[in-house]
């Protein structure tokens, strides 16, 4: 395992921000994992860069995940178990079980970052969260310098939330997940413009192939591009409110959106929210709201992370203000 120092980390994510790292690594094999344990801490795990904001330089010593491999580990007449190393592209998993049509993450498609992050975030879009797939989790467990697979039951997934992201943030080093594909496909479309784009595509016969390309096609038309556009995709969480609540805000806003979250409760989708705000492409220096998807803040090219976070810290006040509901980041900071 190699160590660098003072590496600048603006290569390593998709704001582009630049700040740079005390220490720097990556582990490319398995050997490497176990000398975690020796490095400069704090220890602080990267995988695709794509759910961080750099606020400040890093102390400590940022590890690259960059383990590799596919593997199948079962097989029935209905489902296959793939294991898959953390430091695989999630895209690319998901464009490989496509093309052999198993079906259970299509609606996944095109979400940036690694295997290895999924977990940690519950990552999920248009009706389906990864945690509806994934049967366990294995990791390096930093602290107590053991390796260890947890089943998926005791992963505490919750929306955008694991126990990665709170009794065990900081403390592993996820080598690899377990996912259950069907080789049954049952769609869902139910959710956002899927059908609509299915039609415009002229699907006449449902693929997992047909519906990830749709998927694909929508994010790619109201989602910036980080090669271009410095992001992290969604900022925040769709906040959720009580059913009393709602109904209250409803009398006050008209045609307010939500969606049933079960236990009465309601999801209400925080881009609305943003929007009526008036943040919508809003930008203050190269520090902005995209112009298409008000969940989505962007560096247009020497945003300090700092200004980033301050405008989203604005931003949550004013939705606060207007409608007494508290966004949640969905962003972690570094």
């Amino acid at each position: 395992m190699h160590v660098q120092q003072q590496i600048s980390l603006k290569s390593y994510n998709t704001f582009g921000i630049d700040m740079p790292a005390a220490y720097f690594t990556e582990v490319t094999k398995p050997e490497d994992i176990e000398a975690l344990a020796t490095l400069q801490q704090p220890v602080h795990v990267l995988g695709g860069g794509s759910n961080i904001l750099l606020s400040a330089p890093v102390h400590g010593t940022v590890v690259r995940n960059c383990l590799k491999g596919i593997a199948k580990t079962a097989e029935n007449d209905t489902h296959i178990w793939l294991q898959v190393s953390a430091g695989e592209v999630w895209h690319e998993l998901v464009m490989y079980v496509v093309a052999n049509g198993w079906g259970g993450v299509e609606n996944l498609a095109l979400i940036p970052g690694t295997v290895g992050a999924a977990p940690i975030q519950n990552i999920g879009a248009y009706g389906v969260e990864v945690k509806d797939v994934l049967t366990e989790v294995s990791f390096y467990h930093l602290e107590n310098k053991a390796f260890v697979t947890l089943p998926a039951e005791a992963c505490r997934f919750g929306y955008r939330d694991s126990i990665f992201k709170n009794e065990l943030r900081g403390k592993v080093f996820i080598t690899a997940v377990t996912l259950m594909l069907t080789k049954k496909p049952v769609f869902n479309t139910s959710y956002g413009a899927i059908e609509q784009e299915l039609q415009a595509m002229g699907v006449q016969e449902l693929t997992v192939a047909a519906i990830a390309q749709a998927v694909m096609n929508i994010r790619s038309s109201k989602l910036p591009d980080p090669k271009v556009t410095g992001n992290a995709g969604s900022f925040f969480k769709n906040p959720t409110i009580t059913t009393a609540q709602y109904e209250q805000l409803v009398t006050e806003h008209e045609g307010m959106p939500h969606f049933p979250a079960g236990e009465g409760m309601v999801k209400v989708p925080a881009a609305w929210l943003i929007e009526q705000c008036g943040w919508k492409g809003y930008r203050r220096g190269d520090a902005g709201v995209h112009n298409r998807q008000a969940l989505v803040l962007v560096n247009y090219g020497g945003a300090s992370g700092g200004e980033v976070w301050q405008l989203s810290g604005d931003i949550v006040a004013s939705v606060q203000e207007r409608f007494g509901i508290t966004l949640e980041r969905e962003v972690q900071v570094w």
